[in-house]
């Protein structure tokens, strides 16, 4: 072999290591703190990102991983963070307590309640606090969900959701979006481009208090948990109820495995992630984890799951062939939401092909 092939036969094999041993990053969101940097290839911490804003929850990033979009729900914004430097490039105004996020294209959508005072939930089978009556019963705004346009860096115009938007997935053709409205006990869809309500399910008779969503990696089935149900509801790409299934106690985080066989679905008071068979929807395993454990996701190699355990100040890790907790890395200040580039499926993203 000449000293050219030499050459490039060594500068190929350093690509191809580096390649090996670059697993990729995981972002998680502490409530009362800020974004913790987890390194994929050795499962240890590597930094802190301060968001400059307070009680961080929803997060996401684009699809070139170089931004990462993180709601402060104290100032009403939302940060952009460069990824490379780990530093808040730009805080963008969205409205009152923004919380739950994900990213499409240039698009950011993120959820904010206008007329929400916070607090903790009712309890199961109490009266519900009605978020969206003032005392004087008179009625409050509904929820928005804001539309960021990241190249202009601004909010360009918002979706009216229901009372307290907790959830938010897109159809699997961009041209949808669909919320879970835990105060009313609906789940609304929305044309994109219009914002226009093209349809409402009520979910009382199943179950209240629907809270997470995701499609299905072909686009044709959509579940969504009912934290007051102990259930998951399962629709068709129109939208059609088809069933329930029984979980353990409040149920929150819900996501396909990336080849949509298995379901899997976060317990807070169960303690459990929960995985089922997508076609009979069978119970398969019930994985224990940890405390108030609500969004997770793959890593990007679909080998692990990384489970987001607030009142543990943890991340469980899971094995995703043996269904077996292996570790727990900690976080500390809340844990609550978890993303991972390159993107990967999960409660809060979808694994990009």
């Amino acid at each position: 072999m000449n000293l050219k092939k030499i050459v490039i036969a060594t500068a190929m094999s350093l690509l191809t290591t580096t390649a090996l041993a670059d697993a990729g990053k995981a972002y998680v969101t502490s409530q009362d703190g800020g974004v913790t940097v987890i390194d994929l290839e050795s499962m240890a911490t590597t930094g802190a990102i301060d968001v400059k804003g307070e009680g961080p929850r929803g997060l996401g990033l684009t699809d070139d991983g170089k931004f990462l979009i993180v709601a402060t729900r104290e100032n009403g914004s939302v940060s952009v963070i460069d990824t490379a430097t780990n530093e808040v490039i730009k805080q963008i105004a969205v409205g009152k307590n923004p919380e739950f996020v994900r990213v499409r294209g240039n698009l950011a959508f993120v959820s904010y309640e206008p007329s929400a005072k916070g607090g903790p939930p009712p309890a199961p089978g109490a009266a519900a606090k009605d978020d969206n009556a003032d005392d004087d019963n008179e009625p409050k705004e509904l929820a928005r969900i804001g539309i960021i346009d990241l190249k202009k860096g601004k909010k360009i115009r918002e979706i009216i959701g229901g009372p307290e938007t907790e959830g938010i997935e897109f159809s699997k053709d961009g041209k949808q979006l669909i919320i879970t409205n835990e105060a009313d006990n609906t789940i609304t869809v929305h044309n994109i481009k219009s914002g226009k309500l093209v349809k409402k399910i009520k979910t009382h008779d199943y179950g209240d208090r629907p809270r997470g969503i995701k499609v299905s990696p072909d686009g044709k089935t959509y579940v969504a948990t009912l934290e007051y149900g102990n259930k998951f509801l399962v629709m068709d790409k129109n939208f059609n109820i088809l069933r329930t299934v029984d979980t353990g106690e409040t149920p929150y985080g819900i996501s396909y495995d990336a080849s949509g066989k298995y379901i899997f679905v976060a317990e807070n008071k169960a303690k459990l992630l929960e995985v089922f068979d997508a076609k009979t929807y069978e119970r398969v395993k019930q994985i224990p984890t940890a405390n108030r454990c609500w969004h997770f996701s793959f890593t990007p190699d679909d080998k692990h799951i990384m489970l987001a355990c607030g009142k543990s100040d943890a991340i469980v890790l899971i094995d995703a062939e043996t269904l077996e907790p292996t570790k727990q890395v900690e976080v500390k200040k809340m844990p609550w939401g978890l993303v991972t580039y390159p993107k990967a499926m999960g409660s809060l993203s979808i694994k990009l092909k």
